[in-house]
């Protein structure tokens, strides 16, 4: 039985060390939203503590906080046993408190190395010294095994290149306590070795770690306590070593989550077939050196990869976002290649993007203008040249009660929403149309247990119902878990295409590393 953890006297420290930050009834409220009731959690040198939750649980808010991003409406922030105000990041970094984002905090038309020297003093005041913030960037990609191009721009990144920046800053700014967000989402299981034995060392130098993750074997190796938020409150904080992984899910969401049966199933016709494609990269560079790939119905080929190896660019020649310099793609027989995006979904092609808010939705715009930004020219959702709001409003209900997306109302602004909200809804917009195949690039990034169980469910239903489905994932597990084959891209190639269960996490993880496949799999 799980039990709220007491706050203990100023005078005890936990047996990693001295206690380090410490955050005492924290309330923080929004219009209609009590985010956070009367929070207390603290982090000690040298100790690691994982923060879970669902979407919306108040991890975010309670870690902004920290951050100075927000300030609590009520409650202390202790620093050292030190009360101290944080009234912006500038205060925190100040403190020895650095955070790495879920959702990025760059400049996308700076350099990785403007980006990375914002904020910080030059030495070549009022100038910036970018060759000394460059040499120490390389520095920090060969300590810490994350490559990135100091000359590169932000807005040429793929999402997994951005966090990496994300790191950079943080540990550039030598930070003593370091948030850390999801913070494993694009790297393959070797590289997560490597970043958990650089954690490890950090640890041992006193350094002070808040990790978020909603991946649960991650936290288990990693963390050495665990705290659960739920409605904004602490439902209980225990020593990761005396927790199951089964007590934090029921924590979590309140009961036990189905686990995934894909069934078996014999694969129909192909459905989408991709012979010799070939694109550019948005550095000028070919992206992709002639993929061939072909999905079958009632099938769901999983696409691994490190972020940066061609899989955004696939995704994007496939939904018509990006032009083919060469070779062909076709649903069922007909060449959709050169096709617009309206001939795409016209021939079955349904879209979910890597980066929900910059491609799959407009935050600003409300949750029904959302359903309907492809399809309210629909003679369905029309009165000649009128748009027929009653059917629109009608249909919109019909979605969010079938995809289950939690909204106070059809007029809310979808940023309002969290993620995995967000998602659902995307989801249901692209389903809707009885698509015959669907790219579902990251799916379940950043998404809470709760919500990735029912998107995992809806892409099985999916494949059952008989269409052809590509799941581009940097989360080995999703992929092992949901794919019939699976295919791994390095450089722009496909280099590995094996059948679910014939490969193990680690030759997968060889795979992704550049290893050809014959190698990996010990033949």
């Amino acid at each position: 039985m799980w039990r709220l953890r007491m706050r203990q006297a100023p005078d005890q420290k936990h047996p990693n060390g001295s206690r380090h930050v410490e955050m005492v009834d924290i309330v923080k409220c929004f219009p209609g939203v009590r985010a956070n009731s009367k929070v207390c959690f603290d982090v000690d040198a040298g100790e690691v503590h994982a923060l879970l939750g669902e979407n919306g649980a108040g991890k975010s808010t309670l870690m902004r906080q920290l951050y100075g991003l927000y300030q609590p409406d009520e409650g202390d922030i202790i620093i050292d046993g030190k009360r101290i105000d944080l009234r912006s990041p500038a205060d925190a970094i100040r403190a020895g408190i650095g955070m790495i984002h879920q959702h990025f905090m760059l400049v996308p038309t700076l350099t990785v190395a403007q980006n990375v020297a914002l904020g910080q003093p030059s030495s070549r005041a009022p100038l910036l010294d970018l060759k000394r913030v460059s040499a120490r960037i390389h520095e920090l990609s060969e300590e810490y095994g994350l490559k990135v191009d100091p000359r590169a721009f932000v807005w040429q990144l793929s999402v997994g290149e951005q966090q990496r920046v994300e790191i950079m800053k943080t540990l550039y700014r030598g930070a003593r306590l370091i948030i850390l967000d999801e913070p494993t989402a694009v790297l393959t299981p070797q590289e997560v070795k490597d970043l958990f034995a650089t954690l490890r060392r950090m640890v041992k130098e006193g350094h002070s770690l808040v990790f978020i993750s909603h991946k649960l074997q991650e936290v288990m190796a990693i963390s050495d306590r665990v705290t659960v938020l739920r409605d904004g409150r602490v439902i209980g904080s225990r020593p990761t070593s005396q927790v199951t992984r089964s007590e934090l899910v029921q924590m979590m969401v309140g009961r036990e989550l189905t686990p995934l049966s894909p069934r078996p199933m014999d694969p129909g016709p192909p459905l989408l077939t991709v012979e010799g494609l070939r694109a550019m990269g948005d550095r000028g560079t070919e992206a992709l050196k002639g993929i061939d790939l072909r999905i079958h119905a009632g099938e769901i080929v999983g696409l691994a990869g490190v972020s940066g190896n061609g899989q955004r660019e696939l995704a994007e020649c496939l939904a018509g976002m990006r032009r083919a310099t060469d070779g062909q793609i076709r649903i069922r027989d007909k060449d959709i290649t050169s096709a617009t995006l309206n001939q795409r979904i016209d021939a079955g092609m349904a879209y979910i993007p890597e980066e929900r808010m910059r491609d799959g939705a407009i935050r600003d715009f409300s949750v029904q203008e959302n359903i309907f930004l492809h399809d309210h020219t629909s003679r369905k959702f029309t009165h000649g040249i009128f748009l027929n709001f009653s059917r629109m409003e009608e249909h919109a209900g019909e979605l969010i009660s079938e995809f289950a997306v939690k909204t106070p109302g059809l007029d809310t602004p979808l940023k309002n929403l969290s993620g995995g909200n967000i998602q659902k809804l995307i989801m249901a917009r692209e389903l809707s149309r009885r698509p015959t195949m669907l790219v579902a690039a990251q799916p379940t990034r950043g998404v809470d247990i709760s919500a990735t169980a029912y998107i995992h469910q809806r892409l099985l239903m999916q494949r059952e119902g008989g269409i052809a489905i590509l799941l581009i994932s940097e989360d080995l597990d999703e992929i092992c878990a949901l794919s019939d084959r699976i295919a791994v891209m390095y450089e722009g190639r496909i280099i590995g295409l094996v059948d679910r269960g014939e490969a193990s996490l680690e030759q997968l993880g060889l795979m992704m590393a550049g290893v050809p496949q014959a190698e990996a799999l010990g033949k």
